[in-house]
């Protein structure tokens, strides 16, 4: 398992509360749409990165983390695990405080060197399953 019950808690309550999100569109279908949703209703502010750059939850979308304007605190990553390692490094660039690999989303090699350079990291899990778990 990467990424503990203890550092699930707490890049969900310690952290910070503005989450980028790594392949969100406006696609409803997609999961990364939902789960959005649901960070925002538990008081994260999202960011949409896709290359669409589209607004998406009334939050406006970038096309790279690098374009972000102000400062991320947690990467949330919805792409494929061989795209993943490339955004784990962006996400270290920006100086982001932890990524998020969402479930099914796995590459050992990034999430060492994300935990080298200082990142909280959880890999092959949801924020959406587990920020009701925290109550």
């Amino acid at each position: 398992m990467y990424g503990d019950a203890e550092t699930v808690r707490k890049i969900l309550t310690e952290v910070g509360d503005t989450w980028a999100v790594v392949g969100l569109s406006s696609n409803q279908q997609r999961a990364a749409y939902g789960v959005a949703d649901v960070l925002q209703r538990f008081g994260k502010r999202i960011v949409p990165v896709h290359p669409k750059a589209e607004t998406v939850h009334g939050e406006r979308g970038y096309g790279s983390l690098a374009e972000i304007p102000f400062p991320v605190d947690v990467v949330d990553v919805f792409v494929n695990s061989d795209l993943a390692g490339p955004v784990a490094d962006e996400a270290v660039a920006i100086g982001a405080k932890a990524v998020w690999f969402q479930l099914g989303v796995i590459d050992p090699t990034a999430y060492e060197r994300t935990r080298a350079a200082g990142l909280d990291m959880v890999m092959d899990r949801c924020p959406a399953i587990e920020i009701p778990r925290l109550g």
